[in-house]
């Protein structure tokens, strides 16, 4: 799981950029979820759940701009 969290980290800014386009923005979600479990957030995981099924419509915008401003998605950890 580290090892997922870590890659999709360390990607380049426009390969971020790509993965938070509408139909691919879900690499992000499942990122936030891992990211969550891995530091065994429980609220974390819940509103990544439910992200996944409230949040995609307009999450990837959210996250297009927080990739552009500071490099990296949106989370609460």
């Amino acid at each position: 799981m580290k090892s997922i969290i870590k890659a999709l980290h360390d990607l380049p800014m426009l390969a971020k950029i790509i993965l938070a386009l509408p139909a691919l923005d879900v690499v992000w979600v499942v990122y936030r979820l891992l990211r969550s479990l891995d530091k065994n957030n429980i609220l974390g995981v819940v509103i990544a759940v439910l992200g996944i099924f409230v949040g995609l419509p307009w999450l990837w915008l959210v996250d297009i701009i927080c990739i552009v401003l500071k490099g990296d998605v949106w989370w609460v950890d």
